[in-house]
């Protein structure tokens, strides 16, 4: 399988938003939330992707395709400084292929440090999908809590 993951530039953010329309669709089992008047979901704020140094938006290629995308951010807080991923999307097609795990791997590997993803509660699928790669990219070596409705995998890369 041959993919690109490729460092959003701030002229394809039309391309990242457009594809967001197909996440918020996916993600609309698990979320009180419904198309507008002009029959697209809200627009997502991508901004601050380009307008700050600790946000980092991905596309997602495979055979010269979009396939997804990938939303980092660096969270510094009083306490705590941590890598998240926002947002991640595998189109239907690709997923079941290990291109969501290789990507999740190769994004661990280009922000090393600390990090915490979370998922909702309701998305099971999601906390399966991201317990799996944690565990197989530290072999074993994370932690795991539920705060907030939210469950949250902590290791570092």
């Amino acid at each position: 399988m041959h993919y690109e993951l490729i460092y959003a530039r701030l002229d394809q953010q039309e391309i990242l938003s457009n594809l967001l329309q197909f996440y918020i669709y996916d993600f609309s089992e698990f979320i009180d939330v419904h198309v507008e008047e002009n029959g697209k979901y809200n627009n997502y704020p991508l901004n601050d992707y380009w307008a700050k140094d600790n946000h980092f938006p991905y596309l997602i290629k495979i055979n010269g395709h979009y396939a997804g995308f990938a939303l980092v951010k660096r969270i510094t807080t009083e306490t705590n400084s941590y890598y998240s991923i926002s947002e991640f999307f595998i189109m239907k097609k690709y997923r079941r292929t290990g291109l969501g795990t290789s990507v999740a791997k190769d994004i661990f590997g280009l922000h090393k440090g600390k990090w915490e993803v979370f998922q909702m509660g309701k998305n099971k699928p999601a906390q399966l999908f991201w317990r799996n790669v944690i565990k197989e990219y530290t072999n074993g070596n994370f932690t795991e809590r539920t705060e907030e409705g939210r469950l949250i995998q902590e290791f570092t890369s």
